[in-house]
């Protein structure tokens, strides 16, 4: 690997000539409670829900579908939160044979024993154990860690 692999690349430049521009603007984490899990979010995070979709009726699985957004005017990114209808939550941290977190969020806060009770003031928890002082690794209401750090 070239010593420039990790360079910084100027704004307005790609990677590689020839390269369309990507962007990742979203995130979709499954849940077995999508309507729930915006709602915790949106608090969480001070955003807004921007979608809360119904099961269709004939679907005999209830699946749903939500969305948060930063506020208009705020940078974030948006969290879609898709029905699962065969859930097993996260393990944190990680344990052989169990279901595994593939994700999580971090979120960067400037008070965090502040933003800690504020997490859990929403419904969040704290995992255990805690790998650093600087950052707090918190469960959602359906069990997927994010990390608080500063």
């Amino acid at each position: 690997m070239s010593d420039d692999t990790f360079g910084t690349v100027p704004p307005g430049e790609r990677v590689s000539a020839g390269a369309p521009r990507l962007r990742a603007t979203s995130i979709t984490i499954s849940t077995p409670r999508p309507h729930e899990a915006a709602r915790f979010y949106a608090r969480l995070l001070g955003g807004r829900i921007t979608a809360l979709d119904e099961a269709a009726p004939d679907d005999p699985d209830g699946i749903t579908w939500a969305q948060v957004q930063p506020l208009p005017g705020e940078v974030g990114m948006t969290i879609n939160l898709e029905h699962e209808r065969v859930w097993s939550p996260p393990v944190w941290p990680a344990r052989p044979g169990e279901q595994r977190s593939t994700q999580h969020l971090d979120v960067q806060v400037d008070d965090l024993p502040a933003a800690v009770a504020w997490a859990l003031e929403c419904g969040a928890r704290e995992a255990s154990p805690q790998p650093q002082d600087d950052v707090r690794v918190m469960l959602d209401p359906d069990g997927h860690p994010f990390c608080l750090f500063l």
